[in-house]
């Protein structure tokens, strides 16, 4: 199950059955799910996102910290404006991937860059020795938010979801607080 984590300006929690409306401005907004796996499609209304919401609260039961899924919860004012996940990448489960969402009202924040630190030092926490982020070859802003988090870019590939993707990794001595 995903492990609660504190930022300065974030709580990082599991997600809950009452957020499908604001899980729905992050996943409904067009902007945002351009970039999402191939796992995932934009989500279209409500009922959508309530069913997505109950299938990662399950998934999430059953993972193995530190993987797992997180709302991103400003702290000053309670409201849910990302997500996050630690997740294992296919094919084979071995490496760990970051990924982050954000509402189009968050972007520009360093509310990414402050999740993905939170997640990366609960990830070596747990022993990992390494956690990488995947992206479009065409996100920009994906890839700056991975050199913001002190991840370095290690190439292209096509052995996650037969896409090709841009591979950022970050090591335990990689990670420099701002």
């Amino acid at each position: 199950m995903a492990h609660r984590l504190e930022t300065e300006r974030l709580t990082l929690r599991p997600w809950q059955e009452d957020d499908p409306a604001q899980a729905l401005e992050i996943y409904g907004e067009q902007g945002v799910a351009r970039w999402l796996s191939p796992a995932m499609d934009l989500v279209s209304d409500i009922e959508a996102m309530r069913l997505v919401l109950q299938q990662w609260i399950a998934e999430d039961a059953r993972v193995v910290p530190p993987a797992g899924r997180w709302a991103l919860v400003r702290r000053d004012d309670e409201r849910v404006v990302g997500g996050a996940g630690l997740l294992p990448l296919p094919p084979g489960n071995a490496d760990l991937d970051m990924a982050w969402q954000l509402s189009p009202e968050a972007w520009g924040h360093g509310y990414a860059t402050e999740a993905g630190r939170a997640l990366a030092r609960w990830a070596f926490d747990e022993g990992f020795d390494e956690v990488l982020a995947v992206a479009r070859v065409t996100n920009a802003r994906a890839a700056a938010t991975a050199r913001r988090i002190g991840m370095e870019w290690v190439g292209e590939t096509e052995k996650y979801y037969g896409l090709r993707l841009q591979v950022f990794r970050l090591r335990p001595a990689d990670l420099v607080e701002a």
